[in-house]
């Protein structure tokens, strides 16, 4: 399949469309098919009317609703925020009807990883500093500022570094219920991420978010790989760092003695994101990631698919994919979480798109959602998760969270993924320790203008390159990552700030 094949000007990505796609920024008079010229300057990725489309009528794009016109709009008129409305939506779920397995590859792929006592296989080797709350988060960074200021890691090659890990939370909030829960499951979760070689976590001592309730509740018993600390309890600053020092120094002992080993593909778990979205991004970037998802799944491995809000409107394609009812059911579960959330919080679904998501030619939720759902690629779905929730179910899996990149990369690492695949159309500066995260640009002028940023450019899809050979292109570029090659964010030191829990609930 090749997404514009013998197209310079525009693309249709439906039969039903009545809506093309600008390949390029369009000068009024250009013609575009017999009989259809534009009638004003269409930029570059934005939606121009294919026919006459009255007031009230729907807009589709993928063969899909993206909309209702609010104006009469004539054909070659610019399709976007000034004549183009959510308007009222319904969706015919039709639970598992179009669950179909894929037929798993002969010769599963394999890559070099860091296998650990857990069973599972880690893509990076770094010593964590986890703090339970705020108040711990800068003795956190000092801890990490006199290891690098004294070269301690320097006798220990196998170590990649040390990860502080700060946020804004664990105290200030109820003590159980929902926001609790959450943050509770994110730190258990990054402090079992394979990614870690060992962990220090590090309190203060009289916060909400206990360490004792973690270490016990999380079962976080390898002592030779995990410790933890207060603040309060060590008497102070000065002398929880040198304690610190002291720690860091008999996990990194211990950490050393991994040296990646080969293992199968079936032990990735790629957390999948899109951020910066333009209106290349469901043509190009996020199909040929689905691609690679699938052949991750082929491979026995395991693709996570997040940002419940900006599946909003398409989440019945992925319903249909449902391995069974009772998980396409879960997922519209969270559906309904979503819209009760941001009524109570006095906002609304069609928040999205941003700003530059609209100046990149994306108009409505709905339009966003099925261009981000191209990410899943084809495969079942397997699994239906909370945010930070262990995943357990290899295959394409789904794990709710906000649309907020940071936070919801936070989520899926927290739920175990030990690689990170981000498409963006806008461009994105981001990493998250201690997951490499790979950036792939959805045209090639975004690829001209941040190439030091970015991992893969899938403009070359406008130019004729088929989706699947992109797709392989990214699988590649995931098991050599995987073994240790260094993404363009790792080079730049990327990933110290992205640790973004999602804050429920009141702050007290």
């Amino acid at each position: 399949m090749t997404a514009v094949s013998g197209i310079r000007d525009w693309v249709r990505l439906g039969a039903t469309d009545n809506v093309l796609i600008a390949l390029r920024a369009l000068e009024p008079g250009t013609v575009l098919t017999d009989g259809l010229s534009a009638l004003e300057p269409i930029p570059a990725g934005h939606k121009v009317a294919s026919q006459a489309i009255p007031k009230g009528a729907c807009v589709f794009k993928y063969g899909q609703i993206i909309g209702t016109a609010f104006e009469d709009i004539p054909a070659g008129g610019h399709v976007h925020v000034h004549n183009l409305g959510m308007g009222d939506h319904s969706r015919d779920y039709a639970f598992a009807s179009d669950a179909r397995a894929l037929v798993p590859v002969d010769a599963p792929r394999r890559f070099e990883g860091y296998h650990r006592p857990s069973g599972r296989v880690g893509t990076r080797n770094y010593i964590g500093i986890l703090t339970s709350v705020n108040c711990s988060g800068s003795v956190a960074r000092f801890i990490a500022e006199e290891v690098a200021g004294r070269a301690v890691l320097d006798a220990f090659p196998n170590v990649d570094g040390i990860v502080p890990i700060a946020h804004g939370s664990g105290c200030g909030m109820a003590g159980k219920g929902e926001g609790y829960e959450t943050l509770f499951r994110t730190l258990a979760g990054y402090a079992r991420n394979p990614n870690f070689g060992a962990i220090l976590m590090l309190g203060l001592g009289c916060e909400v978010m206990q360490v004792p309730d973690l270490v016990g509740r999380a079962a976080l018993k390898d002592e030779a790989r995990f410790r933890y600390m207060t603040i309060q309890g060590e008497g102070g600053t000065a002398a929880t760092i040198r304690r610190g020092l002291d720690i860091i120094r008999e996990l990194a002992s211990e950490a050393d003695k991994a040296v990646r080993r080969p293992a199968p593909a079936r032990h990735l778990v790629l957390g999948m994101q899109c951020g910066g979205s333009d209106g290349y991004s469901g043509i190009t970037a996020n199909p040929a990631l689905g691609h690679a998802s699938d052949l991750l799944v082929r491979n026995g491995g395991t693709s996570i698919l997040s940002e419940t809000s900006e599946i909003y409107g398409a989440e019945h394609l992925l319903t249909r994919r449902a391995v069974d009812e009772p998980t396409g059911r879960k997922l519209i579960d969270l559906i309904d979480w979503w819209e009760d959330y941001t009524a109570r919080n006095f906002g609304e679904m069609d928040n999205n798109p941003s700003p530059g998501n609209k100046r990149g030619g994306l108009t409505t939720i709905l339009e966003k959602s099925l261009g981000a759902v191209a990410k899943g690629g084809t495969a079942p779905l397997a699994g239906v998760y909370r945010y930070a929730e262990p995943i357990d179910q290899p295959g394409f899996v789904f794990m709710d969270s906000p649309g907020y990149d940071p936070c919801s990369v936070t989520g899926q690492v927290a739920s175990g993924a030990n690689l990170i695949a981000f498409t963006t159309g806008r461009g994105s500066v981001s990493g998250y320790m201690p997951v490499p995260g790979i950036k792939i640009a959805s045209n090639s002028d975004l690829w001209r203008r941040m190439e030091p940023d970015m991992d893969i450019n899938c403009g070359d899809i406008l130019e004729g390159v088929e989706i699947e050979a992109k797709g392989r292109e990214i699988f590649e570029t995931i098991l050599r990552v995987a073994s240790g090659e260094k993404t363009k964010s790792e080079v730049q030191g990327f990933g110290a700030v992205e640790f973004v829990p999602w804050q429920i609930g009141a702050v007290m």
